[in-house]
């Protein structure tokens, strides 16, 4: 039997899934007027940056994406490619999203729609980011990487783990907050 090496992956897919629809209810009510905690949208950012990004991202990129070059697969015109303009494309939405929300907490009129186009874009880029790495990336990954290379991965992505106590359930419980305040 073959060391599954994408199942940490899908995990932590199901928690950024959970921020992402707080994000996009919060948003939603925010341009009803009925949201306006202009720190929640930073305390996404710091998820998405930390968690998202650093901690599942770095994964990625530094264990399976290369494996997956070293592998055969090719560096331009892949699908590793495509996971790494939208990983850019997200961090580029995230900022803009935090831009937006420390210029409403400073008091500057106008950041609802920046707020709202750039937490909207990143939710809609990494619904569809994530739904091609679960259903298209993550198994052609579990057919093509030979098992020698396997054993390797999971003891960089322990690695990463050690490298971080606390942190995925730091942001877990960050999220689960959220979710019992009802998403405001």
């Amino acid at each position: 039997m073959k060391t599954d090496i994408t199942a940490v992956m899908v995990e932590e897919h199901k928690l950024i899934l959970r921020l992402i629809a707080l994000v996009e209810k919060n948003t939603e009510l925010m341009e009803a007027g009925r949201f306006r905690n202009w720190p929640f949208y930073l305390d996404a950012v710091d998820f998405i940056r930390n968690y998202a990004d650093r901690f599942h991202h770095a994964k990625e990129e530094d264990v399976l994406f290369k494996a997956l070059l070293a592998n055969g697969m090719p560096e331009q015109n892949s699908p590793v490619a495509a996971m790494l303009l939208a990983h850019d494309q997200g961090r580029s939405f995230v900022r803009g999203m935090e831009e937006g929300a420390l210029k409403a907490i400073a008091g500057e009129a106008g950041q609802i729609p920046v707020i709202a186009d750039n937490a909207r874009g990143y939710a809609a880029l990494l619904r569809e980011h994530i739904h091609t790495e679960d259903h298209i990336l993550y198994p052609l990954s579990e057919r093509v990487l030979p098992e020698d290379a396997r054993s390797a991965m999971i003891t960089a992505y322990a690695a990463a783990q050690a490298a971080a106590p606390g942190l995925e359930e730091r942001y877990r419980k960050l999220v689960e907050s959220y979710e019992a305040q009802g998403a405001a």
